[in-house]
């Protein structure tokens, strides 16, 4: 019935759109003198990827592309009505999909001689636009350096390929700012394709923020985006990035325990001493990490508190000691503004990307935008 009442959601996943373009004008700061393609696979990394694109798509620092895992991505973003771009960067797997990329206007990456057999022995309507990858030291996929110029000659004579080829590889050190792996994945990279022609795409985030010589002439952008830093330990505001997603539930217990009590399957916990320990209302079937340790932080009241015991399929338990005031119903927050997804991460001994991207179907995902509020419902994936 549309007059019924609907469920309070027990957790929900607020989506800052405000922030997401902020952090893109970010990556125009750092790169101004490259096109910018966001890579949204994923779900916008658990973010929602048709708000996410449409967001990025407008502005004054708007995309000029869209990088995508897979067909299906692209395709919601075309069903969605984004016209820009859309790079598949895995390529096809056969030739309904090539025939599907040509029909919707999709650009391919070409990583491996199969695909490039593909190319050659199907039938197009209208050549498409590749981006050759080739592999200067991830070593996952790409074709290896010196086959570059073979390769280009090769695609060129191929009446299914739109001129001119992009060239792109991958940086598997981005991450680390001493690295010395990532200038000689560049330096090889550069030289294997030294005179060809056509645009170059090296710079991940990682990439964007600590290594200037890798912006060329397309940068793509990733986790940078959704305001996650994406070096080993250091957080977003170190990058001057901002959180887009913030993780909240509720407290819907606040227990007093004796010293001496077990917390939790497996009782891992044990109070020292009389004290307060509140439930809240997520669990790893809402994403949380189940492995996330004792000590883990969370907010309360915006004040921060500690995990104890496991984490459960639908609650995890606090340690409320000094927070006296703490009631049935005050808000939690899991990861966001004041506490780095970074953080939750590292105390679960994984990385913020899978975190963010766990984050399950039954949390109600709100976005908020200048001067809009859209939920989308409880018990929904965010938009795709």
């Amino acid at each position: 019935m549309s007059g019924a009442p609907k469920p309070s959601p027990r957790a929900s996943a607020r989506i800052d759109l405000r922030a997401l373009r902020g952090n893109l004008e970010r990556v125009r700061a750092h790169a101004p003198g490259s096109q910018v393609m966001a890579i949204v696979k994923a779900n916008a990394y658990g973010h929602g990827l048709v708000p996410v694109a449409r967001a990025l798509s407008t502005g004054p620092a708007a995309v000029d592309a869209f990088g995508v895992a897979c067909m299906a991505e692209a395709l919601v973003l075309r069903e969605a009505g984004l016209r820009h771009p859309v790079l598949l960067l895995e390529g096809v797997l056969d030739a309904a999909d090539l025939r599907l990329a040509v029909h919707h206007g999709l650009d391919l990456v070409v990583h491996h001689p199969e695909q490039l057999a593909l190319l050659e022995h199907t039938r197009l309507a209208v050549p498409v636009r590749v981006w050759v990858k080739l592999d200067s030291g991830m070593h996952r996929l790409g074709f290896p350096l010196q086959q570059a110029r073979a390769l280009g000659q090769r695609l060129l004579q191929c009446p299914n390929v739109s001129p001119p080829l992009a060239w792109m590889t991958h940086l598997a050190y981005a991450d680390d700012r001493r690295s010395l792996r990532t200038p000689e994945q560049l330096e090889r990279f550069q030289a294997a394709v030294r005179d060809l022609d056509g645009p170059r795409s090296v710079a991940n985030s990682g990439g964007v923020l600590a290594w200037p010589q890798a912006h060329l002439d397309w940068v793509r952008p990733g986790i940078m985006l959704y305001g996650v830093s994406p070096f080993l330990g250091r957080s977003a505001d170190q990058e001057g990035l901002r959180p887009v997603m913030s993780l909240h539930t509720r407290l819907i217990a606040v227990n007093p325990l004796c010293k001496g009590d077990a917390v939790g399957y497996g009782g891992t916990w044990v109070c020292p001493q009389d004290m307060p320990v509140g439930v809240a209302a997520i669990g790893y079937g809402d994403g949380y990490p189940r492995h996330a340790g004792i000590g883990t932080p969370v907010l309360v009241n915006g004040r921060r508190a500690a995990l104890v015991g496991r984490v459960s399929m639908d609650m995890i338990c606090l340690d409320l000691r000094g927070h006296d005031g703490a009631r049935v119903g005050d808000p939690v927050v899991l990861w966001g503004a004041g506490l780095p997804v970074e953080e939750v991460a590292r105390h679960a001994g994984t990385i913020p990307y899978e975190l963010l991207c766990a984050v399950s179907q039954r949390v109600a995902f709100t976005v908020q935008d200048e001067p809009v509020l859209v939920s989308t419902g409880t018990g929904t994936n965010p938009p795709s």
